[in-house]
């Protein structure tokens, strides 16, 4: 019983927040629970379709084929590849970061994972139809090109920057949480 409370102790620090806030106004904690509720169901029509998909790809792509593809030794095709991944993506950040998960622990390289959350946030198609759009081709070229460019540089220097124990310490997390 302790081991679950302590699991989900922010669930219970969001409703014990909820409850003070509810003591203060109540129109504003009902507020609070609706828009918690809301996320709750948003989250739900999201995750088991990535968490399938991930399943999926954790039985049929084998760790010799990630690290032929996505490995260290991958160069361009890496990248080019975790460009692909996130460009074409649909969903919030939080659903990336099983499917980046699953892509550690089938041996992609840490900088391709890094790229590939980085093109997720800001180069999904969708997103970048309703950039145009709203904003621009100019706009969008540029935001795009420069995004990319910072998470390309950024991803890079970032697994440069940590030592080989920490990237395999990041590996062999992401490896528990998706046996979990």
């Amino acid at each position: 019983m302790k081991k679950w409370i302590l699991k989900h102790k922010w669930s219970f620090v969001l409703l014990l927040a909820i409850a003070l806030l509810s003591s203060v106004d109540v129109n504003l904690s009902k507020s609070a629970l609706n828009i918690t509720w809301n996320n709750i169901v948003t989250m739900m029509g999201v995750i088991p379709p990535i968490f399938i998909l991930i399943g999926l790809m954790d039985v049929w792509v084998p760790k010799e084929t990630m690290i032929k593809y996505m490995g260290s030794d991958s160069g361009a095709l890496g990248v080019f590849l975790a460009f692909l991944l996130g460009a074409m993506a649909a969903g919030p950040l939080y659903a990336a970061f099983p499917v980046a998960g699953l892509l550690l622990k089938k041996g992609a390289r840490l900088a391709n994972v890094v790229f590939f959350l980085g093109t997720w946030t800001s180069a999904k198609i969708p997103l970048l139809i309703f950039e145009m759009t709203s904003l621009g081709v100019g706009f969008t070229i540029i935001h795009v090109a420069t995004m990319l460019t910072l998470y390309l540089i950024g991803s890079f220097a970032i697994e440069k920057l940590m030592k080989p124990h920490e990237i395999e310490s990041i590996a062999a997390r992401a490896a528990q949480v998706n046996a979990a």
